[in-house]
């Protein structure tokens, strides 16, 4: 059996219609207001070679907005998929969490080539998503991109610019081609490019205060990121809030796959320097024009209005489980031998706290994505956690890392693991939430 989707069939759409209708009709129930999104996986190309020739690659695209995608948190939105790709392929949702979310563990099959595939998804929370079909990556004939999503707060968040900035790894051959990744990257040059340009300019006036939306949108590099002689403050990671708190020393370390919103006062213009634990490198600018005389000084800003996840977590009664990263003996496999005739990595009752210990043997660091839910990362002591919550975590090669989070969200839903080498597989492994 090969990875799903979630998706309703034609008697779940109805029933949700249904019960849309009877709140219009005064039945008691609230109406939900619904959006469409036209998704589409094709073929492009991107600018990756010196002349500016540009490079075949694959992409996710949104065929119904022009600039970025945005979403409202609470609507319910209709996805039409459409696959322009010669493979089997599906668009997994990475920051939703709830039971009408997007899984490749539930509904039909990904779609056919050259078939379009119609599902009903939920907008629980507003912050930074990506949509991305590269969970199936065994699959991918060239390199590809995602698609970041915006889903807005309900309230306006005071800020002058709301920014997406989507760094992304590349692995150049000396004929100008792409590598995808799980393959040997020898003779393989890095390069890395902002919003899909090799040089990126942001422009703001001194005094603005920017919402800038990094994303990590490499698949094996964890990345360093920073905005010289500004102060970064951090409002969400992973697409929920968090207590806003300084960026230490300036700088942003990002899993791959990972978001962080940050909030900048634009006071002079800056290089955007990017760290892969190799070597820095410049990867844009911000240009900002004017003099900030005259302009009183932003007070600190106040947190994004929450998600509505829990404040605390029942640690002492937690289910606890142990999850060794990345070894088929483990249970792990390649997405493309992915069934859920598998053993589970665990199963949880709903409403209860989990609490995973997740240990890296791999001698490099190893990422770890939670779909279905967001996590807390424990302190060393089990007294406590960091005051944000993520869904993807880099852990050092030979530690052990402990998450928990509260199980709310009935259903099956996988678990990602890829050590940070280009060509090491991603490995999957699935949960239940009964």
């Amino acid at each position: 059996m090969k990875p799903r989707i979630f998706d309703l069939n034609r008697r779940e759409v109805l029933a949700g219609l249904g019960g849309a209708a009877t709140g219009l009709l005064g039945g008691g129930a609230t109406p939900v207001a619904t959006t469409q999104l036209a998704l589409q996986a094709r073929p492009a190309t991107l600018a990756l070679r010196p002349d500016q020739t540009h490079s075949p690659i694959w992409e996710l695209a949104a065929a119904s907005h022009l600039g970025n995608v945005h979403l409202r948190r609470g609507v319910r939105c209709e996805v039409a998929f459409r696959n322009a790709l010669p493979v089997p392929l599906a668009p997994v949702w990475y920051g939703l969490n709830g039971a009408g979310v997007s899984d490749p563990l539930r509904g039909r099959a990904p779609a056919a080539p050259d078939a379009t595939e119609i599902s009903i998804i939920s907008i629980p929370n507003a912050g930074t998503l990506v949509a991305d079909f590269r969970l199936f990556e065994d699959r991918l004939k060239e390199p590809a991109r995602p698609l970041p999503v915006i889903a807005d707060e309900t309230s306006r968040i005071a800020v002058d610019h709301d920014e997406v900035l989507l760094i992304e790894e590349w692995r150049v051959r000396p004929d100008g081609t792409a590598l995808p990744p799980g393959r040997d990257p020898t003779d393989a040059t890095p390069l890395y490019t902002l919003n899909g340009r090799t040089s990126f300019e942001l422009s703001a006036s001194a005094g603005e205060r920017l919402r800038l939306r990094f994303i990590n949108g490499s698949q094996r590099t964890v990345l360093a990121i920073k905005l010289g002689g500004h102060d970064v403050q951090v409002m969400a990671l992973d697409g929920q809030p968090a207590e806003p708190f300084p960026a230490r020393n300036g700088a942003l370390v990002l899993a791959p796959g990972a978001r962080a919103d940050v909030f900048v006062d634009a006071a002079a213009s800056a290089a955007l320097m990017l760290h892969d634990g190799k070597e820095a490198r410049s990867i844009g600018r911000l240009v900002v024009s004017g003099k900030p005389e005259g302009r009183t000084a932003r007070p600190s800003p106040e947190p994004l209005p929450s998600n509505d996840l829990p404040e605390k977590l029942d640690l002492k009664g937690a289910l606890r489980f142990d999850v060794a990263l990345g070894t088929i003996e483990a249970g792990w496999t390649r997405t493309a031998n992915f069934s859920t005739a598998s053993d589970p990595a665990f199963r949880a009752r709903t409403g209860r706290t989990v609490v995973l210990t997740l240990k890296n043997p791999a001698p490099i660091a190893t990422v770890f994505h939670l779909h279905g839910h967001h996590f807390r990362l424990l302190d060393r002591l089990d007294d406590g956690w960091k005051p944000y919550w993520l869904d993807t975590l880099a852990i050092e090669p030979g530690q052990t890392e402990r998450i928990a989070f509260a199980a709310t969200s009935p259903g099956r839903w996988l678990i990602e693991s890829v050590v940070t080498d280009w060509a090491a597989p991603r490995l999957v492994r699935w949960y239940a939430v009964e």
